[in-house]
């Protein structure tokens, strides 16, 4: 596993395909979405100097500097990239899904992958070992790789077998069952300088002991003494309750044994505890066929065309043409629980952002997110409410000061759309640019490399 990590491919290390642009650019004429959730601005312009915007706001309000490189975006709109708070890099590699994926060609593919969907940072949730992730990191802080942006978590923390599931994930969390172990696990991981601290606290379905609070403290408490964010997978409601009252930041599934209570989701709220819908993975599961975003007429089937080997998209396609109605009937009941939980959070006000369990098998970088940013707001939450958790408040949680909005003095992360997702969320689909630190990516020099 170690020499397939430390692999080279000089094919992919060379920096992505960037549109040369001059010191400053003037995108002129198209509806602006802050992502804060304020107004859009209709005839809008942003004027980005340097990888920064310089100024934003109506075309006729903005100061034009002389010699300014134009670019009419007439009839689009223009929201911040998304940000993706919950990824697991690396397992898929075509149609396979195995351990030995887990190399620097196959994560940079993901990573270019979600940036080609509108993605731009993305946050990997403790599914890793080695140090492949943090090795890329540091390369793309030196300038060195450009893809969407990674942010790591190291190795998860759970019971002994209650890490997570499945063989290609075997053996890659810390399994403690002492608070020593436990307090050795965070100090290992603030050593890598990750970015956040992930653990395992539910049964597993039964098959590993539950995390038990005491070690769960331990790890929350050490990793706040050292400014980490804690942010766990849960399953069982009183679990919630339980971790909250305990200090944790955030939690990367909802409860799923019943739908949150407004007892919890008061206190969630009172806290600023953050939560992941994670919807669209479990989602998959309620189809009876083919699912309409499979159909020609979407645009996240063209996306996925220019971006996808017809292999996978056909196994794609089988796995929805064979359901059992039982399970499809008992798949939707569980999915009313999440839905139901999603639309008592958005109404609380609740800190939700966008984590879509992104990686697993077939539930595609970028694909994912702009499925769950529909499975979001098909739950409960308004358009524009599902993009401030897309993009602002997803920043919030991982600390990304100079991201999330597109305000004066900060990166210019953005998304060119054709049509205007307030209407129909789905339109974040409809890509026309991407630009990241105010430099166009070449989408089409993107896609080859991504096939």
């Amino acid at each position: 596993m170690k020499s397939l990590c430390l692999r080279v491919s000089v094919a992919i290390v060379v920096s992505m395909p960037l549109h040369a642009q001059s010191p400053a650019t003037l995108y002129d004429g198209a509806r602006i979405i802050v992502g804060d959730g304020s107004p859009a601005i209709e005839q809008g312009a942003i004027l980005v100097e340097r990888g920064v915007i310089a100024q934003v706001g109506r075309r006729d309000a903005v100061e034009i500097p002389a010699g300014v490189r134009r670019v009419d975006l007439t009839g689009k709109t223009v929201m911040p990239a998304l940000i993706a708070t919950h990824v697991h890099p690396g397992c898929q590699r075509g149609t396979t899904y195995v351990k030995n994926n887990y190399t620097r060609d196959t994560v940079i593919n993901d990573l270019n992958r979600a940036l080609f969907f509108g993605v731009s940072v993305v946050q990997s949730q403790g599914i890793e070992t080695g140090n492949l992730l943090y090795d890329l990191r540091a390369e793309q802080q030196q300038g060195k790789l450009n893809t969407a942006r990674l942010m790591v978590a190291g190795r998860g923390i759970g019971s002994p077998n209650a890490g997570p599931g499945g063989a290609a994930y075997a053996g890659m969390a810390y399994e403690v069952t002492t608070q020593d172990q436990s307090r050795k696990a965070v100090l290992e991981l603030v050593a890598h300088k990750v970015d956040m601290i992930k653990i395992w606290v539910d049964d597993r379905n039964g098959r590993a002991p539950k995390l038990p609070a005491p070690l769960y403290r331990v790890i929350i408490d050490e990793a706040h003494v050292r400014g980490l964010r804690v942010i766990a997978h849960v399953f069982y409601h009183d679990d919630a309750v339980a971790l909250v009252d305990a200090g944790v930041d955030g939690f990367a599934h909802l409860v799923r044994d019943k739908v949150m209570d407004d007892a919890l989701i008061a206190t969630m709220v009172t806290r600023g505890v953050f939560a992941m819908g994670n919807l669209s993975f479990p989602r998959r599961s309620t189809y009876a066929s083919v699912p309409p975003w499979m159909g020609s007429g979407d645009p996240m089937m063209q996306l996925l065309t220019q971006s996808v080997g017809a292999p996978v998209l056909d196994r794609m396609r089988g796995s929805f043409a064979k359901r059992d109605a039982r399970s499809v009937e008992g798949a939707r009941e569980r999915y009313k629980i999440l839905e139901q939980s999603i639309a008592k959070l958005s109404q609380a006000g609740a800190k939700l952002i966008l984590g879509a369990d992104t990686g697993l098998e077939d539930h595609l970088f970028g694909m994912a997110e702009q499925l769950e940013l529909q499975a979001m707001v098909e739950a409960g939450m308004s358009p524009a409410q599902g993009i401030v958790a897309a993009t602002s408040r997803a920043a919030e949680f991982l600390r990304l000061k100079s991201k999330g909005t597109l305000q004066q003095g900060l990166d210019a992360d953005f998304l060119v759309l054709d049509a205007n997702p307030i209407d129909d969320i789905t339109n974040t689909r409809r890509i026309a640019r991407v630009v990241i630190n105010g430099t166009e990516i070449d989408r089409a020099a993107l896609r080859a490399r991504i096939q």
